[in-house]
């Protein structure tokens, strides 16, 4: 078992991702000790396993405890170690917003990206994949409703680049789909009730015609998005 934990951990760092399906994230996912052996090995390192039922692949990410001595070593605190700006930072989050969220809803459901209307016994069958639910978006539609946001499409295009090479997102075309990461890497407990109740509105302006005790509101539950968890 501790060759195979090895070998594991070894694969993880070479590839960044494995598939859920591979035989030993199976026994990970599934098997208690060899979880814990995992888990007792990664922890020494400062590292730790990530899944989620959500996602198709696993990955590493750094332990909490561990992130102020990266994150923190220069004189402003780094919001990834991707070497993503604000700007890309934002764009992930939008990207998250847009693909991850809608998909999760579908898997939720036990609603396939194909299918019109959730089945009325899906609930009683397993968790649908994230390969089956996720639907991308149209790169000109994020232009059009992004780019001046984002830097505008030299800008916009150089993040959807280092993204893509990243493994946060693939293009197809016009279309951008879920990279292995998308839904891994991200702060998906925080992240979520944030974007539901417009926490984007601290990047992209409210507009002005919102009612002041409204626009308040939102803006004292707002936080700053981060990809902190990005190892």
């Amino acid at each position: 078992m501790t060759e195979e934990v090895q070998i594991l951990i070894a694969r993880l760092l070479a590839h960044q991702t494995l598939r859920r399906d591979d035989k030993l994230v199976k026994r990970a996912l599934s098997d208690e000790i060899f979880r814990t052996d995992l888990d007792a090995r990664l922890k020494a390192c400062g590292m730790r396993f990530v899944d989620n039922v959500y996602a198709d692949h696993v990955t590493l990410a750094f332990t909490r405890d561990c992130e102020p001595r990266v994150f923190g070593t220069r004189e402003t605190w780094q919001n990834n170690n991707f070497g993503l700006a604000r700007d890309g930072v934002a764009l992930l989050v939008v990207l998250w917003s847009l693909i991850i969220l809608p998909k999760r809803a579908r898997q939720e459901a036990h609603q396939a990206a194909a299918e019109d209307q959730t089945d009325m016994f899906g609930k009683e069958k397993p968790m649908l994949r994230a390969e089956e639910t996720s639907v991308g978006i149209s790169y000109r539609a994020l232009l059009a409703d992004f780019g001046e946001k984002l830097g505008k499409k030299t800008r916009l295009d150089m993040n959807l680049g280092l993204l893509a090479r990243l493994g946060f997102i693939e293009r197809k075309g016009d279309q951008l789909l879920e990279g292995p990461l998308l839904d891994l890497l991200m702060d998906t407990d925080t992240l979520r009730d944030r974007i539901i109740n417009g926490a984007l509105s601290d990047i992209f302006p409210l507009p002005v015609s919102r009612p002041a005790a409204e626009l308040q509101s939102t803006q004292d539950d707002v936080a700053e998005p981060s990809a902190g968890d990005a190892s």
